[in-house]
C-alpha cells in the first residue's frame, strides 16, 4: 500500500470516527490520562516551534526571523493541535505504538503542514498581518522551510511517542524480572508469525512469558537473532534445544505449513513435555476474525492431521444457486456440512432438525458470516414424521438434500434397539420417500464405518440404511442417490476426545475399553468436504469412503491428550481399562470384502468408490415391513435376516 493510500484510508477513518463519536456517548478520559495528554500536547508544540525556529535560522537570519514566527505560533500550534487530535494521536495506547501508529504520526503533521502553508499563505495576499521583512523574499517563506520543519517535527514528535513506549516496556520487564512464573518459551518458526507473537508477548514486556528461542528450518535465519533472541538449529533438534534452554512452552508459529508437517512437528515437541500451543492457520483466521490472540492451545486434531483433502471447486458447483436441505443440520456434522455447502453460493439452505437451539445458534453464526448472500431457513421436525417431511420439502422444493439426521451412539443404540430402527432406517425410508416424490435430484446420507461387518445395532441399522439407499437408486430414475462411509469424527457429540477432557479435569483416570482398541479418525471438516464432494461425484448409488490412514490407537490417543493437558500419564492421570463394551469391537473396517474387488479412486486420490453390490430387492421390501412391528425382543433377529454379516460380539473385560 503507497503512502498515498494509507493518507487518504486513514483521513477517511478519522473523518467516520469523529461523526461517529457525534452522533453517540463516549467516555470521558479520567483526570491522570487528561493530565498525561497535556504533557505529551505541550511537547508537541514545543517540537513544532523548536522545528521551524531551527530551519528557519539556517535559511534565514534568525534575529530577524524570530518576531516573524511569534506572530505565527498561535494559528500554526492551534491547527497542528486540532489535526493531531483530530487524527486520534492523543488517544493511542503508546506503549503498543508501531509502524502504523508511525504512519497516522506522519499524515497528521503532513495534514497540520499543508494547513498552516494554505493559511499563511491567504494571511499573507490578504495583507491579513505584515509579511514584510528584509530577511524574507517577497513570497514569504519558502515552501522548503515548511517541508523540512515538518521532517523535523515528525521526528522529534515521533521520537517521543516511541520513547515513551520503550519506557513502558523497560518498566514492564523490571517489574517482571524476578517473575519465577514467567514461561520461558521456544518460538517455531523464525517467520512473520513468529517474529510478530514476539512482538506481542514484547509489547506485554514478557510478563506473559518470555522468548527465549527460535527454531527454523530455514539454514539462512540459523545464528541470527530476533531482538535479543537466538535462532537455533533446525527442528529435528527440538527436544535437544528445549532441554538446553530451559523451556516451558512452545509456540508452533507456521500458518502456511500443511496439516501433515504441523503434526509432526507436533509430535517431536510433545516429546519434550513443553506446553504446546500453535498459531491460528490461515483457514482459522478467515473463518474467525475476530479470533482473540494470534496463537491458541493444540488440540488433539492437530496432532492427528493427515494431508489435507483438496477439494475440486469444479465438482461441488453442482451446489452453485441451488436450494439445499441438511437433515440434521444443527448436530456437530451437519453443522459443519451447512458451513461447506455456503461456500459454494447456493441459493438457501435449509436446516431440518428436531432440536431447535443448535439450529438456532448455527443460523445466527452463517447469517453474520454471509450476511444475505445465501439464505438459511430453520425448519423444526423429525424424519420420524414423513408428513413434515413432505411438507418442508414441498415448501421450499430443495434439489439437493444432505442426510446426516442419526442415532449414532452405540452403547445407547444397544440399550434402546428399536429407536434405532425407527430413527435411522425408517427415517432413512422417510427421506428417500419423499425425496423421489418432490423432486430432489440428489441425495447423500451420511453412513459410518460401523456398518461394515457390524458387531451392534447401531452399525446394522446404519448398514440397512446403505441397502435403503441403494435399493432407492434402482427404483427411480429421477433422483440420485449416494452413501459417504467415514470413521470417528474428532469433536463431534458423543466422541471419545470430550469424553477423556472431561475425566481429566476431574483428576482421572481416565477409561479405555481396551489396551488394544483401535478406531480410525477424521475431523469434522474432513467429513463435511467428503459429503460435498461425493454429490458431486455421485452417478447413482455409490458409496464413497475416505482413505483415512492408518487407525489409531485409542490408549495412545488417550496418553496424547494427557500429556497437552500438561499431566504425565500415568503418573499424574491414570489409564484404566474397563473392557470391551455390549456391541463394541477392537478394530473397524471400511469396506465389505465382497466391496474390496470393486474398489476405485475417484479423481480426488483420497476419495475411493464403491459401486452398489447386488442384493435381492423383494428380501429387502420384505425385511423392512417386518422391521415395522419390531420389538426388543425381535430386533436383532429382524436386522439379522437383513444384515446376515451383523454378528455381536461379546464384551470381554481385559
Amino acid at each position: 500500500m503507497g503512502y498515498n493510500t494509507y493518507y487518504i484510508i486513514t483521513l477517511t477513518e478519522r473523518v467516520n470516527k469523529l461523526i461517529n463519536l457525534s452522533s453517540g456517548n463516549h467516555q470521558l478520559p479520567t483526570p491522570q490520562i487528561f493530565l498525561r495528554r497535556c504533557l505529551i500536547a505541550l511537547f508537541d508544540l514545543l517540537f513544532l516551534n523548536l522545528s521551524f525556529v531551527a530551519v528557519c535560522g539556517l535559511k534565514y537570519n534568525l534575529s530577524g526571523i524570530f518576531n516573524l514566527l511569534i506572530g505565527r505560533a498561535w494559528y500554526a500550534s492551534l491547527i497542528y493541535l486540532a489535526v493531531l487530535t483530530f487524527f486520534g494521536l492523543y488517544n493511542s495506547m503508546w506503549e503498543y505504538a508501531g509502524l502504523h501508529e508511525l504512519l497516522r504520526c506522519l499524515c497528521a503533521v503532513v495534514t497540520s503542514t499543508l494547513l498552516t502553508y494554505g493559511v499563511d499563505s491567504i494571511c499573507r495576499n490578504l495583507s491579513l498581518f505584515n509579511q514584510r521583512s528584509e530577511v524574507l523574499p517577497d513570497t514569504g517563506i519558502s515552501i522548503s522551510v515548511y517541508f523540512f520543519a515538518a521532517l523535523l517535527t515528525f521526528f522529534l514528535s515521533g521520537f517521543l511517542r516511541i520513547f515513551y513506549r520503550s519506557l513502558r516496556s523497560m518498566r514492564s520487564m523490571i517489574s517482571n524480572r524476578h517473575n519465577t512464573k514467567r514461561h520461558r518459551i521456544m518460538i517455531i518458526g523464525a517467520g512473520d508469525t513468529g517474529i510478530t507473537i514476539y512482538r506481542e508477548l514484547e509489547q506485554k514486556g514478557f510478563s506473559t512469558g518470555k522468548p527465549v528461542v527460535f527454531v527454523d528450518d530455514d539454514p539462512n535465519k540459523q545464528g541470527r537473532r530476533v531482538g535479543f533472541v537466538p535462532v537455533r538449529g533446525s527442528s529435528d533438534r527440538i527436544p535437544e534445544l528445549a532441554n538446553r534452554y530451559d523451556v516451558d512452552e512452545i509456540i508452533l508459529a507456521v500458518p502456511s505449513m500443511s496439516s501433515q508437517r504441523r503434526g509432526e512437528l507436533l509430535k517431536i515437541a510433545m516429546e519434550t513435555g513443553c506446553k504446546l500451543k500453535t498459531s491460528l492457520s490461515f483457514e482459522e483466521i478467515t473463518e474467525n476474525p475476530a479470533s482473540e490472540g494470534a496463537v491458541r492451545n493444540v488440540e488433539i486434531a492437530d496432532l492427528l492431521a493427515r494431508p489435507e483433502i483438496k477439494l475440486n471447486p469444479a465438482v461441488c458447483s453442482y451446489l452453485k444457486g441451488q436450494t439445499v436441505m441438511v437433515t440434521g443440520g444443527g448436530g456437530s456434522i451437519g453443522s459443519e456440512l451447512c458451513t461447506q455447502v455456503a461456500r459454494y453460493s447456493p441459493k438457501r439452505i435449509i436446516i431440518f432438525d428436531n432440536y431447535e437451539n443448535n439450529a438456532f445458534l448455527l443460523k445466527g453464526k452463517l447469517d453474520r458470516h454471509y450476511k444475505g448472500k445465501v439464505e438459511f431457513i430453520i425448519r423444526i421436525g423429525s424424519i420420524q414424521d414423513s408428513k413434515r417431511l413432505r411438507e418442508v420439502m414441498k415448501e421450499f422444493k430443495p434439489t439437493v438434500l444432505f442426510h446426516a439426521a442419526a442415532h449414532k451412539h452405540v452403547p445407547l443404540m444397544e440399550e434402546s434397539p428399536c429407536e434405532a430402527v425407527k430413527n435411522n432406517v425408517f427415517g432413512t425410508y422417510n427421506v428417500a420417500n419423499a425425496a423421489v416424490d418432490c423432486g430432489v435430484k440428489k441425495v447423500v446420507t451420511l453412513s459410518t464405518d460401523k456398518a461394515v461387518n457390524p458387531t451392534n445395532v447401531m452399525g446394522a441399522s446404519k448398514r440397512v440404511t446403505e441397502l435403503i439407499i441403494q435399493y432407492f437408486e434402482r427404483k427411480n430414475t429421477s433422483t440420485h442417490f449416494a452413501a459417504v462411509r467415514f470413521g470417528n469424527v474428532l469433536g463431534s457429540n458423543g466422541s471419545v476426545i470430550p469424553i477423556f477432557k472431561e475425566q481429566i479435569e476431574s483428576g482421572g483416570p481416565v477409561i479405555v475399553t481396551h489396551k488394544d482398541i483401535t478406531r480410525y479418525f477424521m475431523t469434522i471438516p474432513e467429513a463435511a468436504q467428503l459429503v460435498c464432494q461425493a454429490g458431486g461425484l455421485s452417478r447413482g448409488g455409490e458409496i464413497f469412503v475416505l482413505d483415512m490412514g492408518e487407525p489409531v490407537s485409542i490408549t495412545s490417543l488417550a496418553e496424547k491428550l494427557i500429556r497437552l493437558s500438561g499431566y504425565t500419564p500415568y503418573v499424574d492421570i491414570k489409564i484404566e481399562f474397563s473392557g470391551l463394551r455390549p456391541g463394541e469391537k477392537l478394530y473397524e473396517e471400511l469396506t465389505l470384502s465382497e466391496e474390496e474387488g470393486d474398489m476405485q479412486l475417484t479423481a480426488n486420490n483420497k476419495i475411493f468408490v464403491l459401486p452398489p453390490i447386488d442384493f435381492d430387492t423383494k428380501k429387502l421390501e420384505q425385511g423392512i415391513k417386518a422391521l415395522r412391528h419390531v420389538n426388543d425382543d425381535n430386533v436383532r433377529e429382524l436386522l439379522r435376516d437383513l444384515v446376515p454379516n451383523f454378528h455381536e460380539s461379546e464384551a470381554s473385560s481385559q
